[in-house]
């Protein structure tokens, strides 16, 4: 690294996020500030049901006042395992629950301000249930799709879910080999 921290602190503590502010000093001598989200991260799910769809949510996101299609998803609680919160998120926001899950990849979602790790799970051998949807996610609606159809509404600018387009592709490749 080339440079050090001069003071860091909190100056903002959330429900999903806090806020740290570092003052650095460059090994040049110039100084500089940086501002860093503090996220817990959260794990993305791949349903993909024994007839080949992949099963998706269209939600409303609060802070861009609309509505994305997007896999199921959810943020991960304080040192909670990554695997425990797919198979939770699964089941609250599809109802499904699934016999058998791999681990993807994981991606870094905004680097450049934010610490939030997403970890991307394969769900596969599902079995339906009930849902257990949040207050916020009431409104949610469930599909399914083949991928060639998800691949369309991306070409076409329907989902354009940064995880969503990340997991898509790893489950494509995922495909392949």
């Amino acid at each position: 690294m080339n440079f050090e921290i001069l003071k860091s602190d909190i100056v903002f503590r959330g429900r999903v996020f806090d806020l740290r502010v570092d003052d650095i000093r460059y090994d040049s001598g110039n100084t500089g500030i940086r501002e860093v989200a503090l996220h817990h991260g959260g794990s993305v799910v791949v349903p993909v049901t024994s007839e080949g769809k992949i099963v998706m949510v269209n939600q409303y996101r609060y802070p861009i006042d609309g509505f994305l299609l997007e896999l199921p998803a959810g943020k991960l609680f304080v040192n909670e395992d990554p695997l425990v919160c797919a198979v939770r998120e699964l089941q609250e926001e599809t109802g499904y629950h699934a016999n058998k899950i791999t681990k993807l990849s994981a991606i870094t979602t905004t680097p450049g301000f934010c610490t939030e790790i997403l970890h991307i799970y394969l769900a596969e051998e599902l079995t339906a249930g009930s849902h257990s949807r949040e207050e916020g996610e009431f409104g949610m609606e469930q599909f399914e799709f083949f991928l060639d159809e998800i691949e369309e509404k991306i070409i076409t600018g329907r989902i354009i879910d940064a995880k969503t387009l990340s997991g898509i592709f790893l489950y494509k490749l995922h495909l392949q080999k």
